[in-house]
């Protein structure tokens, strides 16, 4: 019986997909002999990618901002306003991080400064929704901020800078800036204001990004709008202001973060070369493209509802959401790169990629055996045993297909998925789909 990874071994996953001294699928460090039998499976699983001719020469863009990380930071998020020239700020919080610490100290930081007004908006709604964000943006539109402060999880980052946006946009519909194919992708070419970023989770990173996302209700899927612009201009990392988790909201968190490295640990080659800048900018693909339509639907359809979040709604936690079809996702994957996908192994079975327990392996079965690890992983923390047991059944895999199929921002990146929107496309998704129904 293999043991469930600790701690040090995730961290050696994600830290993998940060530093690798050559990222790209095609420079194998460790040659295996039984390569050839992948590509029987070519028509089930992702295909092998062959040696490519290299390419080092790439432009990393500007826009990265600063992080402010300790115990206790948020205590100086005022004076940080302050010296932004904050003339009138909109605070944005959910109902429950409202009544806790992180944002009682953020408030009274305001409060010790003179001459720096603020509203409060303490309704975002957790997995927020197309509704729950014109709300916020009705609200914002009738203020008149110059700066936005965020004090919660990736809900209320989020949807504050929905907010910020629509804001500047003040006559523009949602629709404009959402992804293509779901709205209409529309470049954004004015200033937004400056937006701080108080995170309460360490799972989406939201506090370093340019992307929002939100659940289409009417359409039973997330998606989002992704632009630098919408990045916050600090981002304040408080590490006491974790403490205030449930344990279900670390565990939903920290399979974010799990997942996001694998997903871009095993990504196409070019998003992969940018794994040793960070996993975040290498991009996610399956796991995180599936698990829009699972949380979206679920609203009208099973309605499970997560322990250990206090909502009124029914709600997949977004890392839940995803780890449902992790053992599935890189089953499918691994042919793509057996040594990436055996490192993983190695990780998840606490153990060496030299060890015999590894080696042995033929390149082909590398798939079979992460899913196992992976399963085993999750079921170690409780997180249900695959779909059916949030409430869904085999009669909805054509419905999360559908809902996946527009998520072209992320499954772009899978590792040769075939003609995503055609018929190759919804091949493989129906596969992934029904072997992620129990295990």
């Amino acid at each position: 019986m293999v043991s469930a990874p600790t701690r040090s071994t995730i961290f050696r996953l994600i830290n993998a997909a940060q530093h690798t001294a050559c990222p790209c699928h095609g420079c194998r460090a460790v040659n295996h002999t039984h390569a050839p039998l992948a590509f029987h499976q070519l028509r089930k699983l992702a295909t092998p990618v062959n040696a490519i001719e290299k390419e080092y020469a790439f432009e990393v863009l500007p826009g990265c901002r600063p992080i402010m990380f300790g115990e206790g930071v948020t205590r100086e998020v005022g004076m940080d306003l302050k010296n932004l020239k904050a003339r009138k700020v909109g605070v944005f919080t959910d109902p429950v991080v409202a009544k806790l610490k992180p944002m009682q100290t953020a408030i009274e930081s305001l409060q010790s400064q003179q001459d720096l007004p603020f509203e409060i908006f303490d309704q975002v709604v957790t997995e927020p929704t197309e509704e729950s964000w014109q709300r916020a943006i009705d609200w914002a539109r009738k203020h008149d901020f110059s700066h936005f402060l965020a004090v919660g999880g990736g809900s209320v980052i989020d949807t504050a800078k929905a907010a910020n946006l629509f804001t500047v946009y003040k006559d523009a519909d949602l629709m404009n800036f959402v992804n293509a194919p779901v709205g209409k992708g529309l470049p954004i070419d004015k200033s937004l204001r400056p937006l701080i970023a108080v995170p309460t989770t360490a799972g989406t990173g939201s506090e370093t990004t340019g992307a929002a996302i939100f659940d289409v209700t009417s359409r039973a899927f997330k998606t989002g709008i992704a632009n630098r612009a919408l990045k916050p201009v600090l981002g304040i990392v408080d590490t006491a202001n974790t403490e205030t988790c449930p344990t279900e909201v670390h565990i939903s968190a920290g399979l974010d973060v799990l997942f996001h490295s694998l997903e871009s640990y095993t990504a196409i080659p070019l998003a992969a070369s940018f794994a040793g800048i960070g996993f975040g900018n290498a991009g996610v693909h399956l796991c995180h493209g599936m698990s829009y339509p699972i949380s979206g639907l679920n609203k009208r359809g099973p309605k499970y509802k997560h322990p250990g979040y206090e909502v009124e709604h029914p709600i997949i936690p977004h890392g839940i959401s995803v780890a449902l079809t992790g053992p599935a996702v890189f089953q499918f994957t691994a042919p793509s790169s057996p040594d990436r996908h055996r490192e993983a192994l190695a990780i998840f079975n606490s153990t060496t990629v030299t060890d015999p327990s590894i080696t042995s392996i033929p390149d082909s079965e590398i798939g079979a055996h992460l899913y196992e690890s992976i399963a085993r992983f999750l079921d170690g923390l409780d997180v249900p045993r695959g779909l059916r047991a949030v409430g869904y059944t085999k009669d909805d895999v054509p419905k999360l297909v559908d809902g996946t199929i527009p998520q072209r921002r992320v499954l772009d990146l899978a590792p040769n998925i075939g003609d995503v929107a055609g018929e190759d496309g919804r091949e493989h998704l129906t596969r992934i789909l029904e072997a992620s129904m129990e295990y």
